[in-house]
């Protein structure tokens, strides 16, 4: 089962951030857990890893499920039942698709679902139809460079077969703005309150409406003056602003004074309006529905009427405010919104039509699913052609704009979309070779996701794509190159891959190769010509949580970040570099092509990799050893002949004077480890353990981090190797702790760590740990109890006490009493304001409920209200964790959980239909929920219709375990108590069971009588009509399994 993200980092060999990425996020930010040094991130090889639990550094997603999310055994289906059960109903099975329309008769024997959902489809084609045609298109002119794209692609009739999808890609970055506001300071009672007009007060009964409403000049004057004052860069200035703004917001009319200097007050800087907006917005954002109506229509109003303001800063800032309203729950309370916003994209005036699409663009980035829904009678079957209309608009910003709409419906398959697929396509070739960037950029991000979901309708063009693709990822746009280079991942993932790109490879290997040095803003931005650093000491921000970890599992890559959430935070350590950009994608791309074509790849690297390698520019050479790291993996077999005089080669450029090529060196040398401990000691693997302790040292904080990683790794793969070498490697390790500064010594501590699990009781000298432990047991004292590096620190710990065995006891007790006072603190205030505490706490528990459940049990009355409380998915590790635990301890109580079950299932429900949930919170929550049904399925049944579906879809790609086998069990057992909870969605359970490898027999018992019972109940004939839906696989699949 996905474990508990307990926090733990490891620096895995593997190129992390490199093994695609993960689909869906094409072109957004990657390399979360990345570990290219300098590239991804300063520390090489930094990569999640697992040993045997899920790890999770604290404020980061759940990288994929450990039983393999799409690996094994399930990746027999491309796709579930009708498309994927992901889809969305109208593919999957569509109004009466299901097999049953009631409860008593377990499928409606009429015959009719099928032939009712052809009908509900026609019917709302003709609706279409029917409806008045959009207003005139504004293409001036034709695009200027819409005259060929790669292809000539033929309109086809019907959608055609569709893959199955992973993850969901949000569209472009939101405007971001500086309010210089900071944050907020209680205000003493003596201090002076502003003066407020009674024009701030709440509107009286029988007072103007909105639409006349106009402001106090006195109160106008006095929020004009606070507005400047919050521009201000003085901090006692920004206090009292905060103060004021505090007393301000107790008057609703406050919000109408600012959205009135937004929009009407143009005498002032756009500046001023803007922070005006952006005020407002953080309150629409925390008080929206305390806005007495009057004010909220007001602000409505002055929105829609000044769209088209003739300022693109206050266009923009009126758009993120719009879609800030709608967020709020608008859309179905605002219902002159949509239609407002497309019928003004039909204006002559620019401004207006630029400002309409711009708040449509935030709207269909923020509200993708609720457009798409019946709660608002699905718009987008009206706003998909309207945007398809604005490809060939005049205006290149127009242009952008009208594709980027478009794009955030790809991943979800939106059925508006679909119908509209061929012409959105056309549309994208004509504009494949546009004049402006950013229509190439949105354009090859199309590519891209239609690629990963809808490969079908691009195949029959793939050669011309191929080498648009070719050209665009040289493209003097680095933005444009960027996305165009996210394509090589993504074609990397499918299964043609191998098949349309071998004849390519000749142009591809080169363009990929080119792109992996470092640009000079990359080397500015990484102070690359610093040598010396480590007197400098770290920023606070620059330091993010550390775990030591076994580095030998890799985890699988993942796409789901939820926007906002506090695991949306990059991995990236340096935040000048922090951001996916094309040295990294196209690595990244190299890696992953490494292991689709293994040595094929070979004859077409070698040649150039001689000149990378020996060249005497550093930047060039730098890339040079990139490369060679980044087909470490794929291409090991084929690059063992030229290991002997290429490994000498990199010990080498460890003591090149430049600090860039010594840390990617490091890297490198940590993807080859497994083959140096191969070779006798004194050839390889002396030279470098000696030369990396050396660069441990450096006087360079980079090639510290990488060093110290690398030399992890190192350790990893030597075990008892080291061991004649121990008393040198101590030496050093310990000399490190009086050198470093905050940020690497957590490394430090993840390589004493690794150090003490590889070699083990060979530690236990009294040499040795007189060296070790002082200045590991002085950190110790030195940390407060709320210091967050004393975690990492305890890890390290924890794997010093396990080698050391009788040799820890003299520290034992000291260490073992701050523990359990730790706990007792921790679950003492389980609402503790640091997430990372309650995380590593409700993982604690899941494994001490496993490990001895005796001694948690008399506690369970007390745990569970407050793992109940924490399943609040805003905080996706802990949330994950106490679901996690709550599974573990559902199958230690068995019946006895059934006083807990209401308390924990609602929140259960809540968090697996959420729509952006991270795939391994998804598939916590389906276990745990199925454990919970399991030993308590009276309690849990009677809720199976509402959590049936994503239960089935959350479950589908995991690789046969135990956890998956309880889950399964309670599944099998509330459909029992509660068959029509299951009914509708009774395809998805089909295929979640297709999913199954090699079920227990008393487990395919279960289903056997399931899936037959079913059948038996609706007849033959109903049974074949439902079956017609399945997909091939699945259909042969359960017919080979269970003969239905």
């Amino acid at each position: 089962m996905p474990r508990p993200h307990c926090g733990r980092l490891s620096t895995k060999t593997g190129l992390p951030g490199m093994h695609c990425p993960g689909p869906g996020l094409s072109g957004a930010k990657r390399g979360a857990g990345s570990g290219l040094p300098g590239v991804l991130c300063a520390a090489p090889g930094d990569k999640m890893a697992a040993r045997g639990r899920r790890a999770e550094p604290p404020g980061r997603e759940a990288p994929g499920p450990a039983g393999g999310g799409g690996g094994g055994g399930s990746r027999w289906a491309e796709s579930g039942p009708g498309t994927s059960p992901e889809s969305g109903d109208d593919e999957v099975s569509g109004a009466g698709s299901s097999p049953v329309s009631g409860g008593v008769n377990l499928f409606a024997n009429d015959g009719s679902f099928l032939e009712l959902f052809k009908r509900k489809m026609e019917e709302e084609q003709r609706q279409r139809q029917e409806e008045p045609p959009p207003g005139p298109q504004r293409p001036d002119q034709p695009a200027t460079a819409a005259a060929t794209g790669p292809g000539d692609p033929k309109r086809k009739g019907g959608p055609g077969p569709t893959l199955s999808f992973v993850g969901k890609r949000r569209g472009g970055n939101k405007l971001a703005l500086k309010t210089g506001i900071v944050a907020k300071k209680q205000k003493t009672e003596d201090e002076e309150k502003p003066q407020l007009k009674a024009s701030l007060l709440p509107p009286e009964a029988g007072s103007p409406c909105a639409m006349d409403w106009q402001p106090d000049e006195q109160g106008l004057q006095q929020v004009l003056q606070l507005l400047k004052d919050s521009q201000s860069p003085n901090t006692a200035t920004q206090r009292i602003v905060q103060d004021k703004l505090k007393q301000l917001n107790q008057f609703p009319d406050f919000n109408n004074y600012l959205i009135f200097v937004l929009t009407r007050l143009k005498s002032e800087d756009e500046p001023t309006r803007s922070l005006s907006g952006l005020i407002l917005k953080n309150n629409v954002k925390a008080h929206y529905q305390s806005f007495p109506p009057p004010v909220a229509d007001f602000i409505k109003q002055e929105c829609l009427n000044n769209i088209g303001d003739a300022s693109s800063l206050i266009r923009a800032t009126i758009g993120i405010l719009i879609t800030t309203i709608a967020s709020k729950g608008e859309l179905q309370m605002w219902p002159e919104l949509l239609p407002q916003l497309c019928n003004l994209l039909n204006s002559e005036d620019y401004n207006t039509c630029e400002g309409a699409f711009g708040a449509l663009q935030k709207i269909c980035e923020d509200s993708s699913e609720l457009l798409d829904s019946d709660a608002l009678n699905r718009p987008l079957n009206i706003m998909i052609p309207k945007f398809l209309q604005f490809f060939k608009h005049c205006s290149p910003k127009i242009r952008s704009h009208a594709i980027a709409c478009v794009n955030q419906f790809i991943m979800d398959r939106a059925q508006a979309l679909m119908d509209n697929i061929d012409t959105f396509i056309e549309h994208l070739f004509a504009l494949a070779v546009d004049d402006d960037p950013e229509v190439r950029k949105n354009v090859c991000r199309a590519l891209v996701m239609l690629l990963e979901v809808r490969i079908d309708r691009l195949i029959p063009h793939m050669h011309s794509i191929i080498q648009y693709m070719l050209q665009r990822t040289q493209d003097h746009d680095e933005n444009v190159a960027l996305e165009a280079c996210e394509f090589w991942l993504t074609l990397a993932e499918q299964p043609i891959c191998k098949e349309v790109l071998a004849s390519h490879l000749v142009q591809l290997i080169p363009i990929l190769v080119k792109g992996m040095k470092y640009s000079e803003i990359d080397i500015i931005l990484l102070k690359g010509d610093v040598e010396e650093d480590e007197a400098v000491p770290d920023s606070e921000q620059d330091i993010k949580p550390r775990f030591h970890k076994s580095r030998t599992v890799t985890l699988p890559h993942e796409a789901e970040r939820p926007d906002g959430s506090e695991d949306a935070e990059d991995d990236d350590d340096d935040d000048a570099l922090s951001d996916w950009n094309l040295r990294k994608c196209s690595a990244a791309a190299l890696d992953v092509l490494a292991n689709v074509f293994r040595e094929e790849l070979l004859p077409h690297l070698l040649p150039l990799l001689k000149d990378l390698l020996f060249h005497p520019e550093w930047v060039v050479k730098e890339s040079g050893i990139l490369v060679l790291g980044a087909i470490a993996e794929g291409c090991m077999q084929g690059m063992v002949p030229y290991l002997p005089e290429l490994i000498p080669h990199l010990i080498q450029c460890l003591s090149d004077k430049k600090a860039l090529v010594r840390s990617i060196a490091c890297w490198t040398l940590s993807r080859y480890a497994h083959w140096v401990v191969s070779q006798p000691p004194d050839m390889h693997l002396k030279p470098l353990m000696t030369e990396l302790l050396k660069r441990i040292l450096d006087g360079n904080k980079r090639v510290q981090e990488a060093a110290c990683s690398a030399f992890a790794t190192l350790e990893e793969e030597a075990c008892t190797e080291l061991v004649p070498y121990l008393s040198y490697i101590l030496d050093t390790l310990v000399f490190a702790f009086g050198k470093y500064q905050h940020k690497n010594l957590l490394i430090l501590y993840d390589a004493i760590g690794t150090l003490a699990d590889s070699v083990g009781h060979h530690l236990n000298q009294p040499e040795y740990i007189q060296k070790l432990m002082p200045p590991l047991i002085q950190k110790w004292n030195e940390l407060k109890d709320e210091d967050k590096d004393l975690f990492p620190l305890l890890e390290c710990l924890s794997s010093v006490a396990t080698a050391l065995q009788s040799g820890f006891l003299p520290y034992c007790e000291p260490v073992y009493q701050r523990c359990v006072t730790l706990v007792q603190k921790t679950l003492a205030q389980a609402m503790d304001s640091m997430p990372e505490v309650r995380q590593s706490s409700f993982a604690l528990l899941g494994d001490l409920t496993k490990a001895c459940f005796i001694h948690v049990k008399p506690c369970i009355a007390e745990f569970m209200p407050i793992l109940g409380t924490n399943l609040n998915p805003e905080f996706i590790s802990v949330c994950n964790n106490a679901t996690w635990a709550i599974g573990e301890i559902c199958m230690q109580m068995g019946a006895e959980m059934q006083p807990y079950v209401q308390m924990v299932l609602n929140n259960l429900v809540e968090i697996i239909n959420r729509p952006n949930t991270p795939k391994t919170l998804l598939e916590n929550t389906a276990i745990t929920i199925g454990r919970l049904g399991y030993v308590c399925p009276q309690e849990v049944a009677p809720m199976l219709q509402q959590f049936i579906r994503p239960w089935c879809t959350s479950l589908r790609n995991i690789r046969d375990n135990e956890e998956k086998d309880s889950a399964f069990r309670g599944i099998c057992m509330m459909i029992g108590v509660n068959p029509g909870g299951v009914v509708q969605d009774f395809i998805f359970f089909c295929d979640a069971v297709a999913s199954w490898v090699s079920p227990k027999d008393d487990l395919r018992d279960m289903f056997y009588k399931i899936l037959h019972g079913f059948k038996d109940q609706v007849g033959e004939e109903n049974w074949q009509q439902f079956s017609e839906q399945f997909p091939p696989l699945l259909k042969e699949r359960l017919a080979a399994f269970y003969g239905v």
